[in-house]
């Protein structure tokens, strides 16, 4: 049985994650941030995730 990819209908359960099950990585909380993955901006994502840890996310989403 194959999924209904119907935008009316709400998206299953199985479907739906929070990114929780998966570790942050730098260019991830650059993305969150709206803004384009550059080197500089990596660089500081990579250090907030080192001095927050997950919670830098939080920071940026609520």
């Amino acid at each position: 049985m194959s999924e209904s990819t119907d935008s009316r209908m709400p998206t299953p359960d199985h479907l739906l994650h929070t990114g929780a099950e998966h570790p942050v990585d730098p260019e991830d909380l650059v993305m969150a941030s709206g803004r384009t993955p550059t080197p500089a901006l990596i660089e500081k994502a990579r250090q907030d995730l080192q001095k927050y840890g997950a919670v830098a996310v939080e920071r940026l989403l609520p």
